[in-house]
């Protein structure tokens, strides 16, 4: 088949390859040249573990190509992706200005009946907006269905290779079979392809990233419970998660969620609500509970520090919002870091992918380590706030070894007390026991 997908970010440029290594012709397109060039030579714009792989391959069978004409790319399609963003408004509603000239440009640009596939994260009711501009704009059938992609960053590739579902949503029920035919090789051991509505399946995405976020935002409130009669946040969420009912997935506390959808897809779905006069109470304080928690690993620094940080130099391990992406927006670690500076102290920061991605919002008001017992070298104090694999279990006799401090703050949980306080550490993690060794208490009181 012949798919055009249009917008290279994380869902445009992970679904271009996938749909190309299974044997169909496809062409992304994009409207940044500079980002097209790359991709022609190899380079990719985001990183996603095995991602370039699957491009490579794909362009050497000539089954993936790249595109800054969209009017060429889309004139003999048989299915058209909509991929492109849909950044937050001031007022917290999804700006869909991308969206809608885009079909447009595809409306404009057919030359037969086509499947328009909207995986865009928008609100409800998009959808028909689109069916409103091809049926004024094309002279052709078109099919628009919702097609939310529900894959995660650092694990995207694999997701959509192997989806748990697939929710489709549409209202001409002769685009059916041809996106029977299109994802049946993604089904073959696992065939939950779930049809709906058009706006039931806008929702639908909504609805898991809201659900998600809430069950991290409610670890996150019991954590400061936890802390506050000396429990163990760790040893209740494993409580918790053994319940089949429940399930141990996003269950973890920390230092709060970020990256590109959870916070955007929060505030679009309150707007909605709000301008259908629904009070959505759960997801406000969700909302809510995460602006807190994204303070509360720089609160818990500056206290122990009284206050006072002029002088003080603070490692931090992690600038992604989480692990195996150099995805940084709305990360923790950039509220984290604001917060210690206002406060004076100097930081210095490493993580393994996302540096540049952080220089670009920073610039030079950290120090960026090219590597992780660097970054540590000198300092009073760590903050761990995104958990890569290399973080998990580091050489803590060497770490205690380059720091001039003792004190640890571990935003994700991954250490215990107990082996930091043996290696002379002083331990906060987030809900979590307290871990003092004798020694570290001492040095901390010199």
């Amino acid at each position: 088949m012949r798919l055009t997908i249009i917008g290279t970010g994380y869902v445009g440029l992970v679904a271009g390859a996938g749909f190309a290594d299974f044997g169909n012709q496809v062409t992304c397109v994009d409207i940044d040249s500079g980002r097209i060039n790359a991709l022609r030579r190899g380079e990719m714009p985001i990183y996603e573990p095995g991602l370039q792989e699957v491009v490579l391959r794909n362009v050497a069978l000539h089954q993936l190509r790249f595109s800054t004409s969209t009017e060429d790319s889309v004139a003999d399609a048989d299915f058209v992706f909509l991929a492109v963003g849909t950044p937050s408004n001031g007022d917290g509603s999804a700006d869909l200005a991308r969206v809608l000239a885009a079909a447009r440009t595809v409306a404009e640009a057919l030359t037969k009946p086509c499947v328009l596939v909207v995986k865009s994260t928008v609100p409800v009711a998009t959808g028909d907006k689109i069916a409103d501009v091809m049926r004024r704009t094309c002279r052709h059938k078109v099919a628009v269905v919702s097609n939310p992609e529900f894959m995660k960053e650092g694990d995207a590739l694999s997701d959509f290779m192997r989806p748990p579902r697939i929710v489709i949503g549409l209202e001409d029920q002769w685009a059916r079979p041809l996106l029977e035919s299109l994802y049946s090789p993604f089904l073959r051991t696992n065939h939950r392809i779930l049809y709906m509505d058009r706006r039931s399946a806008e929702m639908t995405k909504y609805a898991s990233n809201a659900m998600l976020a809430t069950r991290i935002s409610f670890m996150n409130e019991l954590s400061h419970l936890a802390s506050a009669v000396d429990a163990d946040i760790e040893s209740i969420r494993q409580g918790v998660g053994a319940d089949p009912r429940i399930g141990n997935k996003f269950l973890f506390a920390g230092a709060g969620f970020g990256g590109s959808c959870f916070p955007k897809d929060l505030r679009a779905i309150l707007k909605t609500a709000s301008d259908h006069d629904v009070n959505l109470g759960i997801i406000r304080e969700v909302e809510r509970a995460n602006s807190r928690q994204k303070r509360f690993l720089g609160d818990m620094i500056i206290a122990h520090f009284g206050g006072a940080l002029a002088g003080k130099r603070i490692a931090v391990w992690g600038l992604a919002f989480k692990p195996k992406t150099d995805d940084v927006r709305e990360s923790p670690a950039l509220d984290v870091i604001a917060m210690l500076r206002a406060a004076g102290a100097s930081i210095c920061a490493y993580d393994p992918e996302a540096s540049e991605n952080a220089r670009s919002v920073l610039g030079d008001e950290i120090e960026y380590a090219s590597e992780m017992y660097s970054a540590a070298q000198g300092a009073d104090a760590l903050a761990l706030i995104t958990e890569w694999p290399c973080f998990r279990r580091p050489d803590l006799s060497r770490l205690r070894a380059s720091m001039r401090g003792a004190a640890l703050f571990d935003g994700r949980n991954i250490w215990t007390p107990e082996e930091t306080a043996f290696h002379g550490f002083s331990y906060q993690g987030i809900g979590r026991p307290h871990g003092h060794s004798k020694d570290a208490q001492g040095m901390l009181s010199a």
